[in-house]
């Protein structure tokens, strides 16, 4: 019996339960605190799980929440408001996962792709709980991000003493998660290394590549120089450094090698393991992130038990240690693992919020009101109109632009195109598409387009995004009008000179253009280095800008109707 110590934190008395050992099926043991009343009853529990270290969560105790571009906000400490939670009467068991932390084992590769499960794991974690004497037996999850994720990992095992959880801002696709439209996002890097605003894993030398566990050193060696080709990845220091020293940043090394989708990330990817989840699950996701915005309605759409999706307001990094949400998520608990029927599943399913005119709309399904897909066309003197152009490319002449590498400028090019100001209130809900015809003068570029809302004082905010390397061009079998999906399974050159038509998948959002508003559309193939937007993220939240020097020309004339195909809504909400 494990000593309890008591500490006085949220204006109360909490007992806490220090390093314990929980037994896994395979005879490793993970290390938990436990936190939760003084009373000596059992009480239904929270387990949050995660590679951050059990020790950063126990910040939440002392540290008030911090948002961006607070200096002091940490990308990690995402397990919730323990003394919330203890104040709510549930057990709060944050756990350290195998090979990270206090905890014992081997943790091969991301999210144990590779070695022992995680599902195993927290199966093995929940059950242990659920038989102590201080837990009634009923058990939910709690945290975000990883934590998040680690609770659909978990759910598709079917523990039977899980009987909901409650996931905020989680990653699913594991290849959308770390390749956004085929572009390397650094984010992962700073959640594996310690930097960019997160105090990173808390690694062990138990921490393993599955790359460097699976393949020869001929094979490593061959894979490293094939992605060293591409001009992106040499031009960047830290995965030139990287490539050649796998074993300082394993996880990250995995990421970097696998450029494709394809098995190595399939295998567990929570949106397949989805369809084993009978559970209920409540998700939960704000917008400004438009990857975790789509990965949260791809997992709706594949659950089959109870279900709720929210999707919440503009900015899109939530506090550190992380507090929001935690209302809802204790009336989801009281009606799950407390028994308490207050109503909450007489509510309709989806929940959005719309930005502009601030309104929240309800429905069954994402997206919640019928939607219109209507075309806005890039026209001449960098304008966006419904109507189309009539005059050939030897009239409308290209736009264009010359991108040179990061490595001799500081400066990003971007082409802007704009609507005249909107007379009506006009809303906008669902996924879009960006279809640019484009000529390039080397065998890859990215294209990023980022939406604005622009309001006639000048301030602007962000809509949604889209990106696509150009080389991962090709579609699927699932695109639709305004919806389109890209394989990512292989990358086929561009050739220079030839003018294709790129299909840019842009994230799922909700907007509505108030009067005197424009609706501006940016392209470019590299971020912004700095503007409104970006300062709410953390430091290493952007993408490996392009390596070599690229001209553009985007056509947008009768022969090539460039345009964006966006979802217009035509009813009200139920």
């Amino acid at each position: 019996m494990a000593e309890i110590r008591r500490l006085d934190a949220g204006g109360q008395t909490i007992a806490v339960r220090k390093d314990l050992r929980v037994p896994m099926r395979d005879g490793v043991t993970l290390a938990a605190d436990v936190y939760s009343g003084v009373e000596d009853k059992p009480r239904p529990a929270l387990v949050a799980l995660s590679p951050y270290g059990k020790e950063l969560q126990a910040l939440a105790l002392t540290m008030p929440p911090q948002r961006r571009p607070s200096p002091m906000w940490d990308g990690c400490i995402e397990a919730g408001d323990i003394a919330s939670v203890v104040a709510e009467d549930y057990a709060h068991v944050i756990g350290d996962l195998r090979g990270s932390g206090a905890s014992d084992g081997e943790h091969i590769g991301n999210y144990n792709a590779g070695g022992v499960p995680l599902g195993q794991d927290a199966y093995d974690f929940i059950e242990w709980v659920a038989d102590q004497p201080w837990c009634d037996g009923n058990v939910g999850m709690i945290g975000i991000s990883y934590f998040g994720s680690m609770q659909v990992i978990a759910a598709a095992e079917r523990p039977p003493s899980l009987k909901a959880i409650f996931v905020s801002g989680g990653h699913y696709d594991f290849y959308e998660t770390t390749y956004h439209g085929g572009v390397l996002w650094f984010m992962p890097r700073a959640a594996r290394e310690g930097r960019g605003g997160d105090s990173g894993w808390a690694f062990t030398d138990r921490i393993k590549s599955r790359m460097l566990e699976t393949y020869s050193p001929e094979e490593i060696e061959k894979r490293v120089a094939e992605r060293l080709a591409d001009p992106d990845v040499a031009a960047w220091p830290n995965l030139v450094h990287l490539l050649h020293y796998p074993t300082n940043h394993e996880a990250w090394f995995d990421i970097v090698l696998n450029e494709f989708d394809g098995e190595w990330y399939e295998e567990r990817n929570p949106v397949n393991l989805a369809r084993n989840i009978e559970i209920p699950v409540y998700l939960q996701i704000d917008q400004g992130r438009g990857w975790t915005v789509d990965g949260h309605i791809e997992l709706f759409e594949t659950l089959s038990g109870p279900k709720k999706l929210v999707i919440g307001s503009y900015p899109p990094m939530q506090s550190r240690p992380w507090v929001e949400e935690h209302d809802a998520m204790f009336r989801w608990y009281e009606y799950w693992l407390k028994g308490v029927d207050n109503g909450i599943m007489d509510e309709p399913a989806v929940s959005v919020f719309v930005e502009g005119s601030r309104e929240v709309v309800t429905a069954e399904q994402w997206p919640p009101k019928d939607v219109e897909y209507r075309s806005l066309y890039l026209r001449p003197r960098r304008t966006l109109s419904p109507e189309p152009e009539l005059m050939g490319p030897e009239h409308a002449a290209p736009d264009g632009f010359y991108q040179a590498p990061l490595t001799v400028t500081d400066q990003v090019e971007i082409l802007t195109w704009s609507t005249a100001p909107f007379e009506d209130p006009t809303e906008l809900i669902g996924s879009g598409a960006a279809h640019l015809f484009a000529e390039i003068d080397q065998p890859d570029t990215n294209f990023i387009l980022r939406l604005w809302d622009a309001a006639p004082n000048g301030s602007r905010q962000l809509i949604t995004t889209g990106f696509l390397k150009a080389s991962h061009r090709e579609l699927d079998e699932r695109t639709t009008e305004g919806n389109p999906y890209h394989p990512h399974t292989r990358a086929v050159p561009v050739e220079p000179g030839a003018i294709e038509e790129y299909v840019v998948r842009l994230y799922p959002f909700a907007a509505t253009f108030r009067p005197g508003h424009r609706l501006v559309v940016e392209l470019s193939n590299d971020e912004p280095l700095a503007d409104e937007h970006n300062a709410l993220l953390p430091p290493d939240a952007f993408h490996l800008p392009v390596g070599r020097p690229v001209t553009h020309k985007i056509y947008r004339d009768a022969l090539h109707p460039s345009r964006l195909v966006l979802p217009f809504t035509t009813r009200n909400s139920e």
